[in-house]
């Protein structure tokens, strides 16, 4: 039986081969474990396949997922996403690239709103992406500020990978929460830089303005924000109730569906059959959704059985190295681990190992870990298997994966810069947990 890193390198490189064969993510996946699981278990293994399979199909926690593409495709199909479109024109005013501006800062709401990265990528695949492309808007820059948005989703508070960071590290929960918050404002930021310094450079990625184009009076921006107000009533219901603690993540997405339609009441779009084909449509994707993240968990599961994930691991926090080296030896290792591995499985192997090396270190534990948190989720969006990527290639119809593939890469390399300036200036992580 193959174990260790030739486990890891074996298993991904047959992953690799299979999907380069034009199957399914989500077949590759089951294939692959099929096969790993016959060669190292036998026909015993079979009853971990189906308990695995079940165990995450079922997590209470993915509900926030169907529940929020649910609400996108309402919004969507009741053109209140378009009405909010033409109120951003009208805000934002005269600026090339109004649309990538709306598209980041919607995934950086709803990534507030609900903590859950696949579940904002879907549902602005689906409901906002198809509008930018279609004014003329580049589709793989429009899809890449949906990845980078909705990737802020664990970082900025409420997120669950906080939760299980701050009891496996035994690290205070609120001030990690409260540490994300000016971080994932800085990289909402250094996204809007990119995407105005790609416009300038780049005219064609976003369509020009009219030649002799009225200016926006004062009363067409009072009647634009007149026309938001019925949208903010989703906020309210999200984002208010979570704060409250009167629900949870997963209510709290029911409810943002409860507010989207009525959204789309006030906005005299609503109907059976719109709501019946938002259904049919939410199913059909986060379907999808499900089925590869409880193939892609089992693969994870296989990995730690054959010790593959740990081996890694331990190879390289052993090396004796200066503190700074080790830093970007423990930031590698997640980056890398998180393409193939889940983020939630992840933690589990290596946040054990990490604890007495960060000790010996002496590393502020929330700056740290913050850091950890910022890795692990740019693993979600980065090619070839996070879990993000392929939740938005599920929703957006007329991709393929390469191209989903090449929007993700500029925005992980922000991502990479971001994390860079956290570390080097730990204050932008750590002044707020110092005022609890």
């Amino acid at each position: 039986m193959l174990e260790g890193i030739s486990a890891v390198l074996v298993g991904v490189g047959l992953l690799l081969g299979f999907m380069a064969t034009g199957l399914p993510v989500f077949a590759a996946f089951l294939l692959i474990n099929l096969i790993a699981i016959t060669l190292i278990m036998g026909p015993v293994g079979y009853g971990m396949f189906a308990n695995s399979l079940y165990e995450t199909t079922t997590t209470q926690s993915l509900v926030t997922i169907p529940l929020f593409i649910l609400m996108g495709e309402i919004l969507f199909r009741s053109n209140s996403v378009e009405v909010l479109f033409r109120s951003i024109d009208t805000l934002v005013g005269r600026v090339r690239g109004r649309q990538y501006i709306l598209s980041i800062l919607l995934a950086t709401i709803f990534s507030t709103l609900s903590g859950a990265a696949m579940g904002v990528a879907a549902m602005l695949g689906r409901s906002l992406l198809p509008g930018m492309v279609a004014r003329g808007y580049d589709a793989r820059l429009s899809a890449g500020t949906i990845l980078a948005g909705a990737s802020l989703a664990p970082l900025i508070p409420p997120s669950v990978l906080v939760i299980i960071i701050g009891t496996l590290a035994n690290v205070s929960i609120a001030g990690l929460l409260i540490a994300g918050i000016l971080p994932g404002l800085m990289f909402a930021a250094i996204f809007l830089a990119y995407c105005f310094g790609r416009c300038w450079i780049d005219p064609s990625l976003a369509p020009e303005e009219p030649e002799g184009a009225p200016r926006v009076t004062l009363g067409e921006k009072a009647w634009a924000l007149i026309r938001i107000i019925p949208f903010s009533i989703i906020i309210l219901m999200v984002m208010g109730l979570i704060l409250m603690g009167i629900a949870t993540p997963t209510e709290a997405g029911a409810m943002g569906v409860i507010g989207s339609l009525i959204t789309a009441a006030v906005y005299r779009n609503l109907s059976v059959r719109m709501i019946g084909e938002a259904l049919a449509s939410s199913v059909k994707v986060s379907t999808m959704i499900l089925f590869i993240m409880a193939s892609s968990k089992l693969f994870s599961q296989l990995l730690a059985f054959t010790g593959g994930a740990t081996a890694m691991t331990e190879w390289v926090v052993s090396m004796d190295q200066s503190r700074w080296v080790m830093l970007l030896l423990l930031m590698v290792l997640p980056f890398i681990l998180c393409m193939f591995v889940d983020q939630i499985a992840l933690m589990l192997i290596v946040i054990p190992i990490y604890l007495p090396i960060i000790d010996q270190l002496q590393f502020d534990p929330i700056w740290f870990w913050l850091l950890f948190l910022v890795n692990i989720t740019v693993g979600g969006m980065t090619p070839p298997f996070g879990y993000t990527l392929f939740a938005l290639k599920s929703a957006w119809d007329d991709a393929t994966l390469g191209k989903v593939f090449s929007a993700a890469w500029p925005f992980v390399l922000l991502y990479v810069l971001g994390m860079v300036i956290l570390a080097l200036v730990p204050s932008l992580t750590t002044i707020l947990p110092a005022m609890l």
